[in-house]
Order: C-alpha cells, then structure tokens, then sequence
C-alpha cells in the first residue's frame, strides 16, 4: 500500500522528492501515513476534500486482505 500512495502522490505534486510515505501496522489495522511539501498540500487534498477521498477509495479498493483495514492519514 505504501508503494501505491507514494506513486499517486508523486503524480500529483510539484516537488516530488518531498514526498514521505509511511506505513505502520498495528494488529489488523495498517496506517500509512503521507506527507508532503506544505505548497502541494492542497493539491493532494484537493477542493473539499476530493482528492484525499479518492486516493483512500484506490488503496480501500487495492487491498485484497479482507481482514486487514487500511487508513492513510494525509498531513
């Protein structure tokens, strides 16, 4: 998952180096964290909240573990 929310928002942003993707697994539940360059900020997050919204319904949607939950937390 991580791989996935690093290339997307690399796409998306004008710095693309600045881009820190982390993923943290507690139990069944898996955090991947983003971080950006804070000028790109509004454009991973997107007008009221759109882009942020479709990036966790293409992560939601590419993870086959059914048991496992899986959040990106955008800051």
């Amino acid at each position: 998952m991580k791989e996935l929310v690093e290339v997307i928002a690399k796409a998306l942003v004008d710095k693309p180096d600045e881009v820190v993707v982390e993923e943290k697994q507690e139990g069944k539940n898996i955090t991947v964290s983003l971080h950006v360059a804070e000028g790109d900020m509004g454009k991973v997050i997107g007008k009221q909240g759109r882009i942020a919204k479709a990036i966790r319904t293409v992560v939601k949607a590419a993870n086959t573990n059914e048991k496992q939950r899986v959040d990106v937390e955008i800051g």
